[in-house]
């Protein structure tokens, strides 16, 4: 069984038995999302390539679900700021795999191990050290894969090189699975190793809720709903009010979390809550 098939059931077991949840929880997956996802792209990996033209064919399991999967978790991105360095990590890893196939001999006979491994630890690397949260990491290790073969592919039409573009087949599904696991190994253990070192997290004084760390205050006055409310009956723009930490899907990117509990005292103080509609 070829690798990337093998680490997806061994994830799903893990999965099944608990581990990797508070790793799913950040990256705003459950269990049930996440078994499903490693399943179809499982079952799409032995499934044939769909054709899609002469030169063009894409596979299930290898391209379609993982890319269906990296926008999934993109729109759950807590802030903009996580959504641009998803997408500027995704070109970074693809450029290094694309220049890594001009380094790494041609002939796949000549290597002692599968190109695609290798190419699979490129994206994964890259991927954590520009992405840096487990999300952006594992979205840009995936798309940083489909991206790599799509840009061969078009070199190759501009070219005129008779070669088919085929996007997650053969060996592909491997590094797309193996550069999304890695980034997310790295960002989960270096974290950890970084939490360590430093006596513990960043957010201590905020609590883990829905995936999110959300201070104390946000809880008591019910950020999701009131904070809320009063964006609506003011005249802060919806970016602001994100860079302000007010909304608690944002906070776990937020750097400055005293500033941003201020400013929400700040917010939540000068509205009127007599008055509110």
């Amino acid at each position: 069984m070829p690798i990337g098939l093998t680490l997806l059931v061994v994830a799903s077991i893990l999965v099944l038995f608990g581990v990797g949840h508070q790793v799913l929880d950040r990256m705003r997956l459950n269990d049930k999302t996440a078994l499903l996802f490693m399943a179809g792209i499982f079952v799409g990996g032995l499934l044939p390539d769909i054709n899609l033209g002469n030169r063009f064919s894409i596979n299930i399991g290898g391209a379609i679900l993982p890319l269906i999967l990296a926008v999934f978790l993109f729109v759950k991105a807590g802030t903009t700021k996580e959504k641009v360095r998803s997408i500027f990590a995704s070109l970074v890893a693809g450029f290094a795999i694309y220049l890594a196939g001009r380094l790494l001999p041609h002939d796949p006979e000549t290597m002692w191990f599968d190109p695609n491994y290798a190419y699979g630890i490129i994206a994964g690397v890259t991927a954590y050290l520009f992405g840096r949260s487990r999300r952006a990491s594992f979205i840009a290790g995936i798309l940083g894969v489909i991206l790599a073969d799509l840009a061969q592919g078009i070199e190759n039409l501009i070219r005129g090189i008779p070669s088919p573009i085929r996007l997650g087949t053969g060996g592909a599904l491997d590094a797309v699975v193996i550069s999304g696991f890695l980034a997310v190994m790295l960002a989960e253990i270096v974290g950890e190793l970084r939490e360590k070192i430093q006596g513990g997290t960043d957010k201590k004084h905020m609590t883990f809720d829905h995936g999110e760390f959300v201070t104390e205050f946000s809880r008591e006055v019910g950020a999701d709903e009131q904070l809320g409310e009063y964006n609506q009956n003011s005249d802060v723009s919806d970016e602001d009010w994100q860079n302000a930490g007010n909304d608690a899907d944002t906070l776990n990117t937020v750097e400055n979390w005293s500033e941003v509990e201020e400013k929400s005292k700040e917010k939540v103080i000068d509205y009127d809550w007599e008055e509110k509609p």
